[in-house]
């Protein structure tokens, strides 16, 4: 899964991560990922989630250069199942070593966070690259997906998933710069379920605007994808993204 949780704003209004954050735990717990990528909690969301969400562990550092003071990408993923070999943050900037680097010409510093985890039943390795690009910077997303790539690519050991929210569609530079090396789960999937859009304003759909991906590496095999219009009592969605679900064997 991966799920652009809405960052906690007061311009939100009713839509405040108050009123949002249990629709939130309840989807992911629903939908029972074995690994999720967020993006946009901050530290308290985070806090929130952890402890609605018992059995996930999340790993991911903050894309400011304080620790806690910003946003979160993190990777969540099922402690019976998995356990974190290591972990780390980078940022997508010419400096991806550097704490709160703004790369090109984003407007915020954006990070990746990359978790390899190993399968407790078979021993094997998955290593997860969780992304947000930026949403206004060009160059910033095209450059970004192009750091992700050339890591993920540089994989010696593990199954590989590239998932999180590009800001971008298919067709799109960054999108076809990462669709080069792995799988857009959507484009390969013999069962695509649920709207054709992954934005929300929170009360509606947007049509027709999927910027939210799953990308894998050839040893996998899609056996679906969705994206999930789940709302609560309200008729409101969770976030102003949905959550994208993708099962693989």
């Amino acid at each position: 899964m991966t799920y652009n949780v809405r960052v906690d704003t007061p311009e939100d209004a009713a839509n405040v991560w108050r009123h949002r954050r249990d629709a939130v735990a309840s989807t992911v717990r629903y939908h029972a990922p074995d690994v999720v990528g967020l993006q946009e909690p901050l530290a308290a969301q985070l806090d929130d989630l952890r402890e609605r969400l018992e059995g996930y562990r999340f790993v991911g550092q903050s894309r400011a250069s304080a620790e806690a003071a910003g946003e979160y990408v993190p990777v969540g993923y099922r402690a019976a199942r998995f356990e974190a070999v290591d972990s780390e943050t980078f940022w997508l900037s010419e400096t991806p070593g550097i704490e709160g680097s703004v790369g090109w010409d984003a407007t915020h510093p954006r990070v990746c966070t990359r978790a390899t985890l190993r399968d407790r039943e078979s021993g094997e390795s998955v290593v997860v690259f969780c992304v947000h690009l930026d949403h206004k910077g060009r160059e910033a997303r095209k450059r970004g997906a192009e750091l992700v790539r050339e890591r993920a690519v540089g994989v010696e050991s593990g199954r590989v998933l590239v998932l999180g929210d590009f800001n971008c569609e298919a067709g799109d530079p960054p999108h076809d710069l990462l669709a080069s090396s792995f799988d857009d789960a959507r484009a390969v999937t013999p069962h695509d379920h649920g709207p054709n859009t992954s934005r929300t304003d929170f009360r509606d759909l947007i049509a027709d605007w999927t910027i939210d991906h799953v990308f894998v590496g050839d040893d996998w095999t899609v056996e679906s994808r969705a994206a999930c219009s789940d709302q609560y009592d309200d008729g409101r969605y969770p976030s102003d993204h949905l959550p994208v679900v993708v099962d693989l064997s």
